[in-house]
């Protein structure tokens, strides 16, 4: 194989699916694709008895006036559970290209159950002897869907888990070394739960113009051939903006022999993580971006479940914040609220409560210290500032400071978990991934928070945010709001 330099050099041999586990990646698939439909087996069995329960121990009934026999149901939920199989293998729930899909899976897993249940009403039009109680028919026909979407849920969660320790991975080149190349590769290293693990980069003729290198390099794209059957590669990730059209086409026309499957990246790394999709205008296919990373379903779900938080929050801990306003009070001079110009989503500035930690004359005081002044400048975070109270000082070591952005969450405006907030002047320094912290609402606590706080480096920090930003899910926001970030604060590590 041919090197950057010209030379001809031979690879080292390794296993077509080599990895961190000893079971071959085709037997640790087949083996994933038995356990899913053992256990969807499972849920139905247990949505029909669950059926048979509601139908005849809890008497609920459409038409009283049919009365069937109750001792056919299980058979018949025995002959149903490979008819409801079927159709989700015609749906694709076990294809290991679309299942796992989260919420694109349940809903094929809805229209797989409903097709199910129409064949049976269809059978009971057919033959009119085969006599089947609605209210099992209905119940059989909801169940089914809730427990095998909560089976796929569980699902995901252990392959999940599973990938992030080297099970499960697809083999993937990366076909491009530019910025944006580096950046998917960072970002499929960091999110190794998408089951791809990246093996190295396919050079193209730009690479040559502007050489970065972030891992391995295979290979050119002429040599896409010997690579992917060398290496056993699954999956040809190309960097849109490190080839041309001709090298694309000329990159198309290798691959489409070859067992892989072609994605190409949007072309905007920057925008790596904002929604993209495809919309077709006539038939003319074009890439919208959106401006909000969550669909709206999230956005809801979110909204409401963060502002019943903040207003129970409120309801009990109200005692609390009228403690602390007297203190800050008869600690020092000054209101008892601070007001925090910040950015919210999409730039929009707001002002962010917190209580008062600072003396009036905090810039007086900072500029006594030249040294400390130019650590806040470039960290945006001092250890020993003296421009905080004593109060201030307790306040931030249990982030009882923040409270007061409890508001900030009812009035729309922040989250409870979610990126750091920035201000205006700050956001100038995140250059191209500004506009990435930009697209969810800054939060009270966040993966930051609860991974040492201030003393992470700044890079770090902002590292953590837009891993949250490109990992959101309602999961884990819980696991940071409730397993995470009370350990933190009780700790109180890196709070100053």
């Amino acid at each position: 194989m041919t090197t950057e330099s010209g030379t001809t050099t031979t690879l080292p041999r390794v296993p077509v699916h080599a990895g961190t586990t000893r079971l071959s990646l085709p037997t640790q698939r087949t083996l994933l694709a038995l356990a899913l439909v053992a256990t969807d087996a499972v849920a139905l069995t247990a949505a029909f008895v669950t059926a048979f329960w509601v139908r005849f121990d809890l008497q609920l009934t459409l038409a009283p006036e049919v009365v069937p026999e109750s001792a056919v149901y299980k058979a018949l939920s025995m002959l149903l559970i490979p008819v409801w199989l079927l159709m989700f293998v015609l749906y694709n729930l076990y294809d290991r290209h679309s299942r796992l899909g989260g919420t694109q899976e349940s809903s094929r897993t809805f229209n797989a159950c409903t097709t199910a249940t129409m064949l049976v009403i269809l059978g009971t039009f057919l033959f009119p002897d085969f006599v089947v109680s609605r209210m099992w028919v209905v119940s059989a026909w909801l169940l089914s869907f809730a427990f095998v979407a909560l089976n796929r849920f569980a699902a995901r969660r252990v392959v999940y888990a599973l990938r992030m320790r080297g099970y499960l991975l697809a083999p993937a080149v990366i076909v491009g070394a530019n910025r944006e190349g580096e950046s998917l590769a960072d970002f499929l290293q960091d999110h190794r739960a998408s089951g791809v693990r990246t093996i190295g980069f396919v050079t193209t003729s730009a690479d040559d113009r502007h050489p970065r290198r972030a891992g391995p390099v295979l290979g050119r794209i002429d040599e896409i051939t010997a690579i992917v059957q060398h290496w056993g590669v699954e999956e040809v990730i190309v960097a849109i903006t490190a080839l041309g059209r001709e090298e694309l086409l000329r990159l198309c026309g290798h691959v489409e022999p070859l067992p892989v499957q072609l994605r190409l990246s949007s072309g905007v790394y920057e925008l790596l993580t904002t929604r993209v999709e495809v919309r077709t205008l006539g038939t003319l296919p074009l890439m919208s971006i959106h401006k909000i990373r969550l669909d709206r379903m999230e956005v809801v779900f979110k909204t409401l479940l963060e502002a019943t938080l903040a207003s129970l929050g409120l309801l009990l801990i109200w005692p609390v914040l009228a403690v602390i306003a007297i203190w800050i009070k008869l600690d020092s001079a000054g209101p008892v609220l601070h007001r925090r110009r910040v950015l919210g989503v999409s730039g929009k500035p707001f002002d962010a409560f917190k209580f008062r930690t600072m003396h009036e004359n905090g810039h007086e005081l900072l500029d006594q210290d030249p040294e400390a002044a130019e650590t806040l400048r470039t960290q945006h975070k001092l250890k020993k500032d003296p421009r905080i109270t004593r109060a201030g000082r307790w306040l931030r070591r249990y982030s009882l400071d923040e409270l007061p952005q409890l508001f900030n969450v009812l009035l729309g405006q922040m989250s409870l978990v979610g990126p750091r907030m920035i201000t205006p002047e700050e956001a100038g320094e995140f250059g191209d991934q500004r506009m990435n912290l930009l697209t969810v609402k800054p939060g009270i606590t966040g993966l930051w928070q609860v991974s040492g706080r201030s003393d992470l480096s700044y890079a770090e920090r902002v590292r953590m945010d837009l891993y949250y930003v490109r990992n959101y899910s309602v999961w884990l926001d819980l696991q940071i709001l409730f397993v995470r970030t009370l350990p933190a604060v009780i700790k109180g590590r890196g709070a100053y």
